[in-house]
């Protein structure tokens, strides 16, 4: 016999697997549907010291009582995290774990950072990153769920329930980072992907292709995923699709992720041939000098190449060095302007007000260089990088001569905690007034992906900002060093031309 512990996210308690839980009986499973403490009819046993700690032993309390020989665990949202903790203390009691629409936390990360709403981060701290006095987060009522998930599937009748039973989260639930020993890392794992939510197995798929080590671990044979067309709460919305899944998952049943088994994306060669020139190494900087730098007009003006993330710390070679970068940089200074190559700071999703700090300081260094026009600088961003926008569309600075992006993510992903709400490009497209933007896009990209483009230019198109379009059709998320196309070629030049057009002018 398999038993089943069932553990709900934020809020909820054992009563939101009821239908779940009765089906699951039916096929002959044993289920334990838990409530954690100081949630449902355990919400008075919480107090101020209440954590993740205390949720991870009402847990291994739970798979202790189990006398089933096979025990999964499903983890739900925030419930994943007690999920691993428990998992981690009890590997041999484990057959599976579930992840449940739910992130992929590693030791170390307190479950904050993948609530959806980073508002909440901003309510719930205080200045100096502690909790505040408040050592409970309100219960959200009907109409704000979907600010903890997408609420898609479920009908008024059901939002109401929620809020009724619904139970105060212990803040220090959210706060305590998750110490996981690695005891647990080899167990079986399926991975049920919530489609309303914005992440389905392409999107899995597509970062697994990237070849960036942190997603190559869902191409294990060991981790299998299914796909549920509802939102965030699929106990409620589809109880009778779920049970299928955590049955067929519990069977070993789902569809794998094929690795490549190729050259990354990321290393294979840059598009274009261009010229081997040298560069100068200044800090996290690479320089492309033309052979002429003063030049009969003075000074050069420059790009900066602002790579994509986030990008492990550890991660060798680092984006300067990756063929694609190191073409960039080449390919303008065989045109005349000082190519520039960076090494930011985006090494998860926390880090982006440290990027930008990591782009600013790398213009101050720029201008600050006698071989470069101080007045003529253009900023070139690339995939997960696009966030980084927001800070000069926001307000252009003088320098600034024109923005580029090449197969951007304009908005933060399903599945990505939101970094601050300062980096939301379509919000600060609106004061960029005639700034220059050239932004290449590719046919095929990834549909979430697509989708923060194609709000952006809605957004550009109502408020009248400048926008160069440069459409890839048959282009891959990373086309110029993916797609050695005669298309492709001819993107990156057009984009090339228009970027040092506007450099010039």
């Amino acid at each position: 016999m398999t038993a089943f512990v069932l553990v709900s996210g934020c809020f909820t308690g054992g009563w939101i697997w009821q239908e779940v839980a009765d089906r699951l009986r039916e096929s002959g499973a044993e289920v334990h549907a838990t409530t954690l403490t100081g949630m449902e009819d355990r919400r008075d046993e919480s107090v101020t010291g209440t954590d993740l700690e205390t949720h991870i032993e009402d847990v291994v309390r739970v798979v202790d009582g189990v006398d089933a020989p096979e025990v999964v665990i499903v983890g739900h949202d925030y419930g994943i995290h007690p999920v691993l903790g428990a998992a981690d203390r009890r590997p041999e009691r484990i057959s599976r774990i579930v992840y449940l629409d739910a992130g992929m936390p590693q030791d170390g990360d307190p479950a904050l950072r993948l609530v959806p709403d980073q508002e909440v981060r901003h309510q719930l701290l205080d200045p100096s990153g502690q909790v505040g006095d408040d050592w409970r987060i309100p219960a959200p009522v009907s109409g704000e769920w979907r600010r903890w998930g997408s609420t898609t599937g479920l009908d008024d009748e059901a939002l109401a329930r929620m809020s009724r039973l619904a139970a105060p989260q212990p803040a220090r639930t959210l706060t305590q980072p998750l110490t996981l020993s690695g005891a647990a890392a080899a167990l079986p794992t399926t991975g049920v992907l919530c489609t309303g939510s914005g992440l389905n197995i392409a999107l899995v798929e597509d970062m697994v292709a990237g070849g960036l080590p942190q997603f190559q671990a869902l191409a294990d044979p060991e981790v299998s995923f299914f796909e549920l067309a509802t939102g965030h709460w699929p106990m409620l919305s589809c109880p009778g699709e779920l049970t299928e899944v955590l049955i067929r998952a519990a069977a070993g049943e789902g569809q794998r992720i094929t690795g490549t088994g190729k050259v990354p994306s990321y290393l294979r060669p840059f598009v274009l041939d261009v010229p081997e020139l040298p560069r100068e190494r200044v800090g996290r900087l690479d320089l492309y000098v033309p052979d002429d730098p003063a030049g009969a007009e003075g000074p050069r003006p420059a790009v900066l190449f602002v790579h994509g993330g986030p990008v492990p710390d550890d991660l060798r070679p680092t984006p300067r060095d990756w063929p694609g970068f190191v073409g960039y940089g080449r390919y303008a200074a065989s045109l005349g302007v000082v190519g520039v190559t960076l090494d930011h700071r985006l090494h998860g999703f926390d880090d982006y007000g440290r990027a930008a700090e990591d782009v600013a300081e790398a213009v101050a260094l720029l201008r600050a260089d006698p071989r470069v026009d101080s007045e003529r600088i253009a900023l070139w961003y690339f995939s997960g990088g696009g966030l980084l926008l927001s800070d000069v569309l926001a307000e252009p600075p003088s320098w600034l001569r024109c923005v580029a992006a090449t197969y951007p993510v304009l908005a933060p992903l399903p599945g990505w905690p939101a970094p601050d709400p300062r980096f939301r490009p379509s919000a600060a497209v609106q004061a960029a007034g005639r700034l220059p933007i050239v932004l290449t896009r590719v046919g095929l990209e990834n549909a979430e992906i697509a989708a923060t483009v194609e709000e952006f230019l809605a957004v550009t198109k109502a408020c009248g900002a400048e926008v160069e379009v440069i459409d890839v059709p048959d282009g891959h998320h990373g086309f110029d060093t993916i797609d050695h196309t005669e298309q492709s070629r001819r993107a990156v030049e057009r984009a090339m031309r228009s970027v040092l057009a506007h450099l010039r002018d």
